[in-house]
């Protein structure tokens, strides 16, 4: 069974991982090729730090919400919109798991030490409040989390949106490390964040992407492109075909939806 199409033009876009801090970065990346060692540079910054934030927040904020906030102005600025009016979805499968273990081990050793602003940011919309309150936005911010469909089911949540009379809705996925007794049933590793601005009427020049869900039966995931190999391992890698796609301009993408589903994506740039 084929679900409806849901189509978008794809205005900017930010992304984020170590040794590739900017969409430019990755693009030249994949166009490149790894540097001969295959590793990232000595001096990459090992966490973003999001301009939009003051001084002392940006030192505080964990990292989910630094690299959430970085990709989400990059893509915002790309596509020239301002923050303030933009509807925004942010998908991450597992929110901060490293807070999640800081607080479970202190439940558990010495609850009364517990740490209020490590508490206020474990709640999973924690990345989506930081950017409304960052960024002044007062449309509306969903947080989602389904699992490696996570993506894929934040992408849907946005193109619903636009199909239903929102002009543009931002979309940001991003995940961290886990530590502790958590990654070994929540695995994902390093830091990874991207965004794309989605708008209902794409203007000339824009990608143009058209997705609908589709049964995986004799259609996979495709993680084996080159930035899937350097994020291996974070739990946020089931959305970066996509974005290999766009920054080798080719048609097609399919990532994972959950259930034994998978979202067929089309993707014009003419």
């Amino acid at each position: 069974m084929t679900s409806p199409v849901l189509s978008a033009g794809i205005a900017g876009i930010g992304f984020w991982t170590r040794g590739l801090p900017s969409w430019a970065a990755a693009c030249a990346y994949l166009a490149d090729g790894p540097p001969a060692n295959g590793m990232p540079p000595d001096d990459a910054p090992a966490k973003p730090s999001p301009q939009l934030l003051a001084p002392n927040e940006r030192r505080r904020a964990p990292e989910t919400v630094a690299v959430a906030l970085e990709v989400a102005l990059a893509a915002c600025t790309a596509a020239g919109r301002d923050p303030t009016t933009l509807s925004s979805v942010f998908a991450s499968t597992h929110g901060d798991l490293a807070i999640t273990d800081y607080m479970c081990q202190t439940l558990a050793s010495d609850p009364h030490s517990l740490s209020p602003t490590r508490f206020h940011n474990s709640v999973h919309n924690a990345a989506a409040g930081y950017w409304t309150i960052g960024a002044g936005a007062m449309a509306p911010a969903t947080a989602i989390s389904a699992y490696d469909a996570s993506f894929a089911q934040g992408l849907l949540e946005a193109l619903a949106q636009l199909a239903t009379g929102t002009d543009a809705v931002l979309l940001v996925g991003y995940d961290s490390a886990a530590t502790g007794p958590l990654s070994e049933v929540s695995r994902s590793q390093g830091l990874l964040g991207g965004a794309l601005l989605l708008v209902a009427d794409p203007q000339p020049g824009m990608p143009r992407l058209r997705a609908s869900i589709q049964e995986a039966t004799g259609v996979t995931a495709e993680n084996d492109g080159a930035l899937s190999r350097m994020a291996a391992g974070n739990a946020m890698l089931p959305m970066l075909p996509l974005f290999e796609a766009l920054a080798l301009s080719r048609p097609h993408a399919a990532i994972t939806a959950g259930s034994g589903k998978i979202l067929q994506m089309e993707i014009a740039y003419d």
